[in-house]
């Protein structure tokens, strides 16, 4: 069952089979239209942060079935977009940790980086060198901790507020500016090594 297709009624019945009595805040026309206006930018995110389309896919469906499942009260339409962000990444760091513990996934991407490497091999130059820095710009987000690469796309990508950001990591608001510094750091001097590990 795909989000999109994903009703309130759908998410109460799931409740109802699990012993869970839960009373939704937004009635499925205000749903639609929270999804219709966050969807994308969730995704990309945790497309971002996973480093993995098809798991970005999955993830984007349990966080809007978690957001659902939620009794939090929401003070505003950010509000609520800022608990989506938070629980975003929650799951996506649980992914990581999973990650981690699997090294025959990291395998297969492996050889799928292979396989594509092959193929730039017979493009166009031009698209080669598009193609192979957005690949780099990639690899070194994977090298980044979770935390990093969640903290830049939201001040980046997304243009949250230290506030926002610290709501959606886990960490103090005073504290954003120093990580986000850090992290900016970390990933510049990433992009400087070459490819044999050294410096550019």
């Amino acid at each position: 069952m795909s989000v999109r297709n994903l009703t309130l009624t759908d998410i109460e019945r799931l409740e109802a089979v699990r012993g869970h009595d839960v009373a939704f805040e937004l009635d499925e026309g205000a749903f639609r239209a929270f999804y219709e206006r966050t969807a994308r930018p969730l995704w990309a995110y945790l497309s971002r942060l996973t480093g993995d389309r098809a798991q970005a896919d999955d993830l984007l469906q349990e966080t809007y079935y978690r957001f659902l499942r939620a009794k939090s009260p929401y003070e505003n339409d950010a509000h609520r977009r800022h608990a989506l962000f938070r629980i975003a990444t929650n799951l996506a760091r649980d992914a990581h940790r999973r990650r981690k513990a699997d090294p025959l996934r990291h395998a297969h991407e492996a050889q799928a980086e292979s396989l594509t490497a092959v193929d730039a091999a017979t493009r166009p130059d031009a698209l080669v060198n598009a193609r192979t820095e957005s690949a780099r710009v990639r690899a070194v987000l994977q090298r980044l901790t979770p935390r990093e690469r969640s903290m830049l796309w939201l001040a980046y990508a997304q243009g949250s507020t230290h506030r926002e950001i610290a709501e959606a990591v886990g960490v103090k608001t005073p504290s954003v500016k120093q990580l986000l510094f850090r992290a900016r750091r970390r990933m510049a001097a990433l992009l400087r090594e070459t490819p044999d590990g050294g410096r550019a």
